[in-house]
């Protein structure tokens, strides 16, 4: 199955429920292994240090979470799919991995020194009340990253990377994929997302101060940075 671009949380989590057993490998070969950076990149903008509390939301089979733990942080994954947090506790029994919602997270207020979204904010039905459940449960100048696919600056590579994102990925999918049907909704919702300052405006209402970007493989992906008022 794939979702609609209206977010409808079951359908969300059934079509990652059915991409579970060979998501992970099918995004290493869709991203040509650019997915490792990405999560490395993510983590050295979080910074967490030793001892700090990180929430990994969207983690789904936990490879960012894992990614995270290597600093020496107390990190758990938080994700709507149970399918993926079954294959994540398979695959990496180490890790702390939970159900939940991202609209209405399972934490108390101010629990987190840093939080941390990779890939997942799209597909959540409303952006700004997630970014706000994300800033309840951060304490007061805790750190956010958002990791998401964006808007590539050069409009020639942008050109190429949505034809890309409309044909190519669809089709690779087909010979990689557990649901290929499930890519042609993501290439969708990747083209609909905002650019990054659509994105940092967002962050902005949702209360978030400092906000900042940089662009990852000229723009395909944005880590935008923010700290907790």
């Amino acid at each position: 199955m794939r979702a609609d671009l209206d977010k409808e949380p079951g359908e969300i989590a059934a079509m990652f429920d059915g991409l579970a057993g060979r998501y992970d490998r099918t995004n290493t070969i869709l991203s040509g292994g650019l997915d490792r950076s990405w999560r490395r990149a993510t983590r050295q903008a979080l910074a967490p240090h030793p001892g700090d509390r990180v929430l990994d939301l969207a983690a789904g089979t936990g490879v960012s979470t894992e990614e995270l733990a290597y600093s020496g942080a107390d990190t758990v994954g938080v994700d709507i799919s149970l399918g993926m947090l079954r294959a994540g506790r398979a695959s990496r029994p180490a890790i702390r991995l939970l159900a939940g919602d991202a609209l209405a997270l399972p934490f108390r207020d101010a629990a987190f020194d840093a939080v941390t979204i990779s890939f997942g904010l799209r597909n959540v039905r409303d952006t700004g009340a997630a970014l706000r459940e994300l800033a309840r449960v951060t304490r007061p100048g805790g750190r956010l990253v958002v990791c998401e696919f964006s808007h590539p600056t050069n409009a020639a590579f942008r050109a190429v990377y949505l034809h890309y994102l409309m044909r190519a990925l669809p089709a690779v999918a087909r010979r990689v994929a557990a649901n290929p049907e499930a890519y042609e909704y993501l290439g969708e919702s990747i083209r609909a997302w905002p650019d990054q300052p659509g994105l940092a405006s967002a962050l902005v209402e949702a209360g978030w101060r400092g906000v900042a970007w940089r662009n990852l493989t000229g723009g395909i992906v944005a880590l935008h940075r923010a700290v907790r008022g």
